[in-house]
């Protein structure tokens, strides 16, 4: 598959604010590292900014682990090191500056954090990527979902494994994965979304109709921080001026074909989610 030409030429007269400022809702004192890989991924697909918005009291840990060209935003914590819901102001307010938002890796399953994202989904007017608990603070509230119209622009786009699918429709894993493509055009126009079903031969549908079955990846990449690092790259693409429906289906070609790239060099047992991230360029370079 080719990349359109939106991703691989820019002007000579281009500037960091071209190719999208994303924020990043990530990370918790446990999972740290879920941050710092969509940062990375996101930088690596082309992001022109990236900002994590992240637990205070991880900040200091996170710099030295963090890419060095993403910004940091600690925001108000709770004891236990989630998200806390009295930060919703300031980042509502940042968010203005911003042009793509994820939300979700590492977050955890606190529930203070998760009427924080129900929030946030309602409310935010900027088109955004929802992955991990970020969709499992959805399961059983999909009302939080905007409805597309002129004060809240498409795309939204959730990046469901078929675990989180199954919780977001109160159904078995076994039923989801019995239907794979039937469910994730069900529910994307159910909901008016782009769905991204993760898994073997990942689907992409939107509520347009439009359906997209990817054949790249392997099964070492069921591995932590892989969906992380898919978050990142749909969201780097969302920035860069891709349609919701493309900056998912080129997300996922890439995501899997770096992992193809990984795989053949590390093999799929030793795969890990960074080896995915260093085979982003030459996945770029073969799909050019």
């Amino acid at each position: 598959m080719r990349l359109p030409t939106r991703l691989l030429r820019r002007k000579a007269d281009s500037g960091k604010g071209d190719f999208g400022h994303l924020f990043i809702l990530a990370g918790s004192a446990c999972y740290s590292g879920a941050a710092a890989l969509c940062a990375e991924s996101a930088i690596r697909s082309g992001a022109g900014l990236v900002t994590l918005g992240i637990p205070e009291g991880i900040n200091n840990a996170l710099i030295k682990i963090k890419p060095k060209e993403a910004m940091t935003l600690p925001l108000p914590q709770t004891r236990e090191g989630y998200l806390s819901s009295v930060s919703f102001k300031e980042i509502k307010e940042f968010v203005k500056r911003a042009d793509i938002v994820i939300i979700g890796p590492g977050l955890g399953s606190d529930k203070g954090t998760q009427i924080l994202v129900r929030r946030l989904v309602r409310e935010i007017n900027k088109p955004m990527v929802i992955d991990a608990d970020g969709l499992n603070a959805l399961a059983g509230n999909l009302r939080s979902l905007p409805t597309p119209n002129t004060q809240h622009p498409t795309p939204i786009i959730l990046t469901p494994h078929p675990g989180e699918m199954a919780r977001l429709i109160g159904k078995s894993v076994k039923t989801v994965q019995a239907d794979r493509p039937g469910i994730a055009k069900k529910f994307s126009k159910a909901h008016k979304v782009i769905l991204v079903l993760k898994g073997h031969k990942t689907i992409v549908a939107d509520y347009k109709g439009k359906v997209y079955t990817n054949n790249t990846g392997n099964p070492g990449m069921s591995t932590a921080g892989s969906g992380d690092v898919l978050a990142g790259m749909i969201g780097a693409f969302l920035g860069q001026g891709l349609c919701g429906f493309d900056a998912a289906k080129y997300g996922v070609y890439l995501h899997g074909l770096a992992g193809d790239l990984a795989a053949g060099e590390k093999t799929e047992l030793c795969l890990a989610a960074s080896d995915i991230i260093d085979k982003i360029p030459q996945a770029v370079k073969l799909s050019r």
